[in-house]
């Protein structure tokens, strides 16, 4: 990678994420080069969400008929810690959960925050959760957002921070309060009721002991359903002045309805009425060898019919087809992608959708309310758009991104809920396939290229 910033890398077949596969990926500066803002130290935060069912058991009840959802995780996990049926806080909360007794080196115990008074820290966030939209707070201070997703921002103050699975940030931590006290750093749910107890580590000021628990409460994580708290902390999200602009016109428009539907009954995700299934073969060795047998040829629908679709109401024909076929790009192209938020099967119901696109970074060009129409695009910010490769879809709402289709491959796009892209919510594009040189091997160890020998 030639780009700096803040990463994590996880594992992509089946639910492998949910069980744990994953890890931080930090790209340093190059020698000689320096970021635009100073910090004394650093730390890596990586979120998480945790359940006591194995993902097997999971993705069973997902293919299932009836149904049987995965439920709300029972832990949140910093840096792969978590803690179940005690609480760091018990003595402020009403429940009966008992307090923590740790002596610091048990595998569930915190990993401490250590940091020395007056000094300016970098926070790396990420959060890799299957399920969780999440907000951190830290209590008695602010923070200064300067990168997302690999790509620095306008800085901006925030008193808390959401994330959605699939991103990350950074933000600075001025550790100028009262240095003969300890805080909170807190971790909650949003966009989901909460079944789930706050995730909570310490942020100690040295020489303090770290034993020392903060003598007021954890920060209160904001209302999970005060979508306006989370609109306003993601469009206060800018390109630092001198990130490259988006170009100003589009070659190609796909407009990607968001829905959920039945197939033989089973309970499906759906963009445009077709539902991910992805073939046996992979598709880079199908397409660059020629196999036409090994996915579905017919082209996926770049828009539906949103002349008669309501997407304020649960759908009228709730059934869905499946299919694998490809959005197949010219290469270098400029590509938008408009996500389009719907109610889901029941009532009054409409979710949250992080989105995340794998080979590149798009930009964000605007958030809007209902359905989409083409007099939207005069809204769109192609001045400073922030570059991300995961951005979110709010209920009832939709999202522009663009990119340039300048990266030879095949390159799933897909909503970074697991259980959602488990059960269909997903596309493929590909570009530039011929593009490309020798596959590895083992990338085409299935299906119908597992016998090629090159």
């Amino acid at each position: 990678m030639v780009q700096p910033g803040t990463y994590f890398y996880h594992g992509h077949y089946g639910m492998q994420r949910s069980a744990g596969l994953y890890g931080s990926l930090i790209v340093d500066v190059a020698d000689g080069e320096k970021e635009p803002f100073h910090y004394d130290g650093e730390f890596n935060l990586l979120l998480s969400d945790w359940w006591h069912q194995g993902v097997h058991e999971q993705e069973v009840g997902l293919s299932s008929n009836p149904f049987r959802w995965i439920g709300e995780p029972q832990t949140l996990l910093i840096n792969g810690r978590g803690q179940f049926n005690c609480s760091l806080a018990a003595k402020f909360g009403n429940s009966s959960v008992s307090q923590c007794k740790f002596r610091g080196n048990e595998q569930c115990a915190p990993q401490v925050l250590h940091v020395r008074p007056n000094k300016t820290y970098r926070l790396r966030i990420a959060s890799t959760t299957a399920l969780a939209s999440l907000n951190l707070a830290i209590g008695g201070h602010k923070m200064v957002v300067v990168e997302a997703d690999g790509n620095y921002v306008q800085p901006f103050a925030v008193d808390d921070l959401d994330i959605y699975s699939g991103e990350s940030y950074s933000v600075l931590l001025r550790t100028d309060q009262i240095p003969s006290n300890n805080y909170w750093v807190s971790v909650g749910v949003r966009g989901r009721e909460p079944k789930t107890p706050q995730a909570l580590t310490i942020l100690n000021y040295i020489p303090t002991p770290a034993s020392k628990l903060p003598t007021i409460k954890p920060p209160v994580t904001p209302p999970w359903n005060d979508y306006n708290h989370s609109k306003t902390f993601t469009k206060s999200i800018f390109a630092l002045m001198g990130s490259p602009q988006p170009p100003k016109a589009h070659h190609r428009r796909i407009i990607l309805l968001n829905t959920q539907n039945k197939i033989n009954g089973f309970i499906k995700w759906s963009l445009n009425n077709v539902s991910l299934v992805l073939p046996a073969t992979p598709y880079l060795g199908s397409i660059k060898y020629g196999l036409n047998n090994g996915f579905d040829q017919k082209l996926p629908p770049d828009n539906y019919d949103s002349n008669n679709y309501d997407v304020m109401n649960p759908p009228v024909n709730p059934n869905s087809t499946q299919g694998n076929g490809v959005y197949t790009i010219s290469f270098n192209t400029t590509v938008d992608v408009v996500l389009q938020n719907a109610n889901a099967l029941a009532k009054n119901v409409s979710e949250i959708h992080p989105w995340h696109l794998h080979g590149h970074d798009f930009w964000v060009l605007g958030y809007g309310e209902g359905k989409f129409k083409e007099e939207d695009e005069s809204k769109f910010n192609l001045k400073n758009p922030p570059l991300r490769n995961t951005a979110v879809i709010f209920p009832y709402g939709w999202t522009a991104l663009r990119f340039v289709a300048d990266n030879p491959g095949v390159w799933a796009f897909h909503c970074h809920i697991e259980p959602h892209l488990h059960m269909g919510m997903g596309v493929v594009f590909a570009e530039g396939v011929h593009r490309v040189g020798d596959i590895p091997r083992a990338a085409l160890a299935c299906g119908l290229t597992g016998n090629r020998q090159n």
